[in-house]
């Protein structure tokens, strides 16, 4: 009897994951703007479509799979490599929008499905757990994502871009490989919608830039001691691009940066946190140490110039 019972929950469960996957199907596509595999989208509003920006390699001559296997162009909108967003439109209406969901319901060992498209061999899924959660980061590209969560699943060619569904048959996020390497990650439903609406309305993500490179130090002790400094670390100076908001401020290579604003600076992470989109065009004032003295200067922050493609 408990055989049964084991074998008819087992089914039932079977049963419910295909239904899952059929069902959030009907929201996703494959994306042709790459050679070879396409990759998958999400269809976030009518006419509007969400993949990873680190699969689309052309912006021109793209085509989008729509669930029932017609491929219909679409047109670039915007992109963003520091979240790994891009967003597409196209023609069309009739097709059912994802349902975007609160991802602060995931609990690590959670399971959940990846669910993909790949041209016109119809929806794929692969079955995984939740590995790791945390709250909010930073990408390598300085974008700001309000939830880390690693997946332990696969994520097989062509998945990328595609929804990250939770045991309720909620797509709480979209699964991209293009954020952490040997990992697969999931940018969450939140950091979609608020990244999707700027570049729907921009293009692009504007985010700060002082034209600085850098590498954190430990300050030695009799320069604290001299100082009065209070912290063990700071960022020196490696490069400053001519021309740039630091080289119009008076940074030179081999300053120390300490703060920024009064805020301490041990790290380059330090620094991108200070640079959000909020403060392009603001003043902001840099403790250095230069030749063993202090030394306060005041940057303008500029936008981060946007890479040629």
């Amino acid at each position: 009897m408990e055989t049964s019972e084991t074998a008819g929950s087992l089914q039932a469960l079977s049963n419910e994951l295909a239904s899952t996957v059929e069902r959030v199907g009907n929201s996703v596509v494959a994306i042709n703007a790459r050679q070879r595999i396409p990759s998958s989208g999400i269809i976030w509003r009518e006419g509007v479509v969400l993949t990873a920006a680190h699969t689309i390699k052309r912006e021109e001559e793209i085509t989008v799979t729509l669930p029932d296997g017609h491929s219909v162009p679409a047109a670039l909108a915007g992109r963003d490599s520091g979240t790994d967003l891009a967003v597409l439109k196209f023609e069309g209406s009739g097709w059912s929008a994802a349902d975007l969901s609160d991802i602060s319901t995931l609990k690590v060992g959670h399971l959940v499905l990846a669910v993909g498209r790949a041209g016109e061999r119809g929806v794929s899924a692969s079955l995984g757990v939740v590995s790791a959660l945390s709250g909010p980061w930073r990408t390598w590209r300085g974008g700001e994502i309000d939830h880390f969560v690693r997946l332990d699943l696969s994520l097989y060619p062509g998945f990328s871009g595609g929804p990250l569904v939770d045991a309720g048959g909620r797509v709480v996020g979209l699964n991209t490989s293009g954020l952490a390497r040997s990992a697969v990650i999931a940018v969450p439903a939140s950091t979609i919608n608020r990244v999707a609406d700027q570049l729907l309305e921009k293009g692009h993500i504007t985010r700060g830039y002082l034209g600085l490179g850098m590498y954190p130090v430990a300050l030695p002790d009799s320069l604290r001691s001299s100082l009065n400094l209070p912290h063990s670390r700071g960022i020196i100076i490696l490069s400053v691009e001519p021309g740039g908001p630091a080289d119009k401020a008076g940074l030179l290579i081999g300053d120390v940066l300490l703060a920024l604003d009064g805020a301490s600076i041990g790290d380059t992470d330090d620094v991108q946190a200070l640079l959000g989109p909020e403060r392009v065009g603001k003043e902001v004032k840099a403790s250095v140490v230069r030749g063993g003295g202090p030394l306060e200067l005041s940057i303008t922050i500029g936008a981060r110039p946007r890479r040629s493609r």
